[in-house]
């Protein structure tokens, strides 16, 4: 059993964004330009920048991009390995950065009164 109807979460988060995009269509425009952007250097490919994208979704914990961006990664070929593998990049660089993080709590402690 699914945690989440994603399919169904994905539709709404697509509504919503249409309703956004009535009310303040540059907003969307913008956004699409800056998610096109990469696409435009041909430097990775879609299904890479998918994976990527999935990576930086879990340390941000966004649900809506989590749809997205699975259910694209999908589409573009991408296996339950693959994204197993880019999510535990996103894991390594989330338990790095609270690591790195934590040096802030010594710093804070050392300047307290």
């Amino acid at each position: 059993m699914a945690m989440l109807d994603w399919n169904e979460y994905r539709g709404q988060i697509l509504a919503r964004l249409g309703e956004i995009g009535k009310l303040s269509p540059d907003t969307i425009r913008g956004y699409t330009a800056l998610g096109g952007a990469g696409a435009k250097t041909g430097h990775l490919d879609a299904k890479t920048r998918e994976l990527i994208a999935l990576a930086v979704a879990i340390t941000l914990r966004c649900d809506g991009c989590i749809s997205v961006h699975t259910a694209a990664a999908k589409k573009l070929g991408a296996t339950k390995e693959e994204i197993a593998e880019a999510l535990g990049v996103g894991i390594s660089v989330n338990a790095g950065a609270a690591l790195v993080y934590s040096t802030r709590t010594f710093d804070a402690f050392d300047a307290a009164p």
